[in-house]
């Protein structure tokens, strides 16, 4: 009898928009070098007025989902359950379907962060600092609650978003201090400085770069590098990318819809370069 992960099963990246979305690439990679001839993986446009009726259309043959804006938060009541990491941000960027028939959330946004940091050598800092205070700062924050022992400062542009990241920081046990964003360049001398903002915003601040920058997280993988990461890098600094974030979130998504494990990092990474280089 086929087992789970070698029977035929589908999987997709569910979003809006979700054209450009690199996460087909990287798990039909991963399925091709792990032998999975059988498995495939999409992406669907849908928002959330569409996602009960997206779900409450799926048959047995689907292992898991991803999910990427709007939807990480919509799809929480939708589950029959969602890890404590999921939980602590109260965002799920994955669904597995269980065996016994469960829609089971969790979050890999997370635990990919601080992945990415500890393969560029990054397994604890004294203080760091998060530029921006959306939906993804939050996750940094999660992330930066695991390997910062001290304060996290949050340069934000919306005095509603600050107030969000002050409540997360209490809930995560973190202690932030909310620092406005005309001051942003201060936080470039901090030695974990992870931006999250949308392309473009940072662009001002390289400028500002240092000499001998510490470390720089950009969340951005499209267009790379962002004019911040390009001089961080020109300065000697260490760049983590958007690139090495969306590979390893990916590989521990793949681990939980196939049961299978290690999933493939350096094949997956090399079909995310591969597609952004345009071949």
């Amino acid at each position: 009898m086929p087992t789970r992960a070698t029977e035929p099963r589908r999987a997709a990246v569910l979003g809006s928009p979700i054209a450009h979305s690199l996460s087909p690439v990287l798990h039909r990679a991963a399925y091709h070098e792990l032998g999975l001839d059988g498995w495939s993986y999409d992406r669907f446009e849908v928002d959330e007025a569409a996602l009960p009726g997206f779900l409450s259309g799926l048959g047995p043959e689907w292992a898991g989902l991803s999910l990427t804006m709007p939807l990480k938060r919509a799809v929480i009541p939708l589950l029959d359950g969602i890890s404590e990491t999921a939980a602590s941000v109260e965002a799920v960027n994955t669904v597995v379907f269980t065996e016994d028939g469960r829609r089971a959330g969790d979050n890999t946004d997370i635990p990919g962060m601080v992945a990415a940091l500890r393969e560029h050598g990054i397994e604890q800092v004294d203080t760091a600092a998060i530029l921006g205070a959306g939906a993804t700062a939050s996750s940094a924050l999660a992330a930066l609650s695991r390997i910062c022992t001290g304060e996290v400062v949050v340069y934000a542009r919306s005095a509603a978003r600050a107030a969000e990241m002050r409540e997360w920081g209490e809930r995560l046990d973190v202690e932030v201090r909310i620092a406005d964003w005309a001051d942003a360049a201060e936080a470039l001398r901090r030695p974990l400085v992870v931006a999250t903002t949308p392309a473009g915003t940072t662009d001002a601040l390289a400028a500002a770069v240092p000499e001998r920058p510490a470390t720089l997280f950009d969340v951005l993988y499209e267009p790379w590098p962002t004019s911040l990461a390009a001089r961080w890098s020109a300065y000697g600094g260490a760049v983590v990318g958007g690139l090495d974030l969306l590979v390893h979130q990916a590989v521990l998504q793949v681990e939980q819809m196939t049961g299978r494990s290690p999933a493939p990092l350096d094949a997956m990474r090399k079909a995310g370069e591969h597609a952004l280089a345009g071949h």
